[in-house]
């Protein structure tokens, strides 16, 4: 062997039997080590690593803290957030009173404050070259402004005033184009250049509450309806394309990576995923929320979503699993109105009922700051190990258990009943019917009425 050429027999046999990294490295040579698996080198690895990956399981719960800071300024609640496309540090944040503020999270204050709308500011959305940003409100105004500070002596002006007919409940900018759609009584697409729209939708329904464009197929957008409705469009065609009739939806968002795939806020405090190309059923019903979702936004890697929710807290799901992996509250948390997660999928902000926007950690224990080989090879070690012993009940109790205000937790030991009462009931009436005549409804199924095409 190559290795005994230039080490000492000690050497020799400690890299043959080593269990650390397959690399290892003597001075300034890289060696390959095939690791040993025969059990009686090592009698007791595996109650070894289960210690280990206990250790950093209950570490894990004990350098949980994910909320890092405040931003305290708006005069009123904060009903809706944007990001800047091309700016980590910079987001815009709109109130109920009409105010727009633009912020600095590496300083964590606010550098811009505009009177933007009479009334409550209904949607916030960024140019997709970051340049300006465009605000609707109450007043029926769409308004483009920039993104810079005006210059000494200049007045606070937009660049553009639309005035509409009816007051405007949403509004996403286009990907790649200088378009935007609006919603309100209609589903409205805008060119920049032009002061009324270029393509107008309608499907039998008086309110739309929010529209969102695809970020991966940028001609489909999609937006949901006072009257249960959630539609899909393509802009080259002159009609929507189909709309599946459920419960009530506030928001929906797109899977940054996956096209096809949207996610919806509902009323019935769950969370539903579909793909547009079969609607019959959700992909996956996610349920944790004690009352109703009013917001939803996907990292940018589409594994997972952030929820915002009339329960004053927020949720992290796993984009494939029905139950959240995290949830984030604090006392003075009120209803969280609108939640964004940051571009770089570090950061989650959201603002809420009681004026404050709070910047979180999208993982509760991760630590911030440069991290040194050595402490990152540990850290991955530890999340290997956690990943082995993932189902061991002692280890799958520890990384589950979250504090909850007593509110919720309550609301969700009747939610459980009232599920398990609705169960023993069916089961019941299923075994004293004829066989056959009671149909089974699976939970995806029982809340879809209609695909209506």
């Amino acid at each position: 062997m190559f290795v005994a050429s230039f080490l000492t027999p000690q050497a020799s046999v400690y890299l043959a039997v080593s269990r650390n990294p397959v690399v290892s490295r003597l001075g300034d040579c890289f060696l390959w080590v095939p690791r040993n698996y025969d059990p009686t080198l090592h009698p007791f690895e595996v109650p070894r690593e289960y210690t280990r990956a206990l250790n950093a399981t209950k570490l894990e719960r004990v350098f949980a803290k994910p909320f890092l800071a405040s931003l305290d300024g708006h005069r009123d609640g904060v009903h809706c957030l944007a990001k800047h496309p091309k700016s980590l540090s910079t987001i815009i944040s709109g109130a109920c009173d009409g105010e727009v503020k633009l912020w600095n999270l590496t300083k964590r204050e606010c550098f811009r404050t505009l009177q933007a709308h009479t009334g409550f500011v209904r949607g916030l959305c960024t140019r997709f070259c970051g340049t300006s940003f465009f605000s609707v409100g109450d007043d029926k105004t769409i308004k483009q402004w920039k993104m810079e500070s005006p210059a000494h002596g200049e007045e606070e002006e937009p660049i553009h005033t639309l005035l509409g007919k009816a007051i405007y409940t949403g509004i996403d900018h286009h990907w790649k184009e200088g378009l935007f759609a609006t919603s309100g009584q209609q589903v409205d697409i805008w060119d920049e250049q032009r002061s009324s729209p270029i393509r107008s939708f309608t499907w039998g329904v008086d309110s739309i509450s929010s529209v969102k464009f695809n970020p991966v197929e940028t001609y489909l957008l999609a937006s949901c309806a006072s009257d249960r409705n959630i539609v899909l469009y393509d802009m080259r065609q002159a009609t929507p394309l189909k709309k599946v009739r459920r419960l009530m939806t506030n928001t929906i968002c797109w899977n940054p990576m996956e096209a096809f795939i949207f996610t919806g806020a509902n009323e019935d405090y769950n969370l539903y995923t579909f793909d547009m190309r079969s609607l019959d059923s959700p992909l996956m019903v996610h349920m944790d929320h004690v009352s109703a979702v009013l917001d939803v936004d996907y990292s940018p890697t589409g594994k997972e979503f952030v929820s915002a929710s009339f329960d004053k807290c927020i949720r992290i799901f796993p984009s494939n699993k029905g139950h959240s992996r995290e949830v984030y509250h604090t006392k003075r948390m009120q209803h969280v109105m609108c939640v964004k997660w940051s571009a770089d999928s570090k950061y989650i902000l959201c603002g809420s009922d009681e004026m404050n926007i709070r910047l979180w950690k999208a993982h509760a224990s991760e630590k911030l700051g440069i991290i040194s080989p050595r402490e990152k090879a540990a850290l991955n070690y530890n999340e290997k190990l956690k990943e082995k012993f993932l189902h061991h009940p002692q280890i799958k109790r520890i990384a589950r258990h979250r504090h909850l205000p007593k509110s919720i937790y309550t609301q969700i030991k009747e939610l459980r009943i009232m599920r398990e009462s609705r169960r023993r009931k069916e089961m019941n009436r299923r075994k004293h019917s004829k066989p056959g005549s009671v149909k089974i409804v699976p939970e995806k199924k029982q809340h879809i009425v209609a695909v209506v095409k």
